[in-house]
């Protein structure tokens, strides 16, 4: 298996629920979308993800999904990203989909 990490490596994730509550497109950009979304007790993050062109913001709102909340911030296009969405792809990226919780959990639950 390439690329193998240890269990501690894994354990530094901090992968919790969240929320969207706002997306919109980035403007001048065909694959970025700026989000709000809320992570319970860690409050809103903005994020900046690169799904535009397999979902539109509408689809995204009142979402539950899971947020990479440790990741660095980096600033994307002049917008402050802090964290990440999680997403399976197929290899060529022709099909995502964002991981989510299969049930009702509270908004900040961490994933173990």
């Amino acid at each position: 298996m390439p690329n193998e990490i240890e269990i501690k490596d894994f354990l530094k994730l901090d992968l919790r629920v969240g929320k969207i509550v706002q997306a919109e497109r980035v403007k001048n950009t065909t694959k970025l979308l700026k989000l709000i979304v809320d992570i319970g007790t860690l409050g809103k993050r903005q994020l900046v993800a690169g799904i535009a062109e397999k979902y539109t913001p509408d689809e995204l709102l009142n979402k539950n999904i899971i947020v990479l909340t440790n990741l660095k911030p980096a600033v994307i296009r002049g917008i402050k990203s802090e964290g990440m969405i999680l997403a399976a792809a197929t290899e060529n990226d022709k099909e995502i989909a964002l991981l989510q919780p299969d049930k009702e959990i509270n908004l900040g639950a961490k994933v173990k």
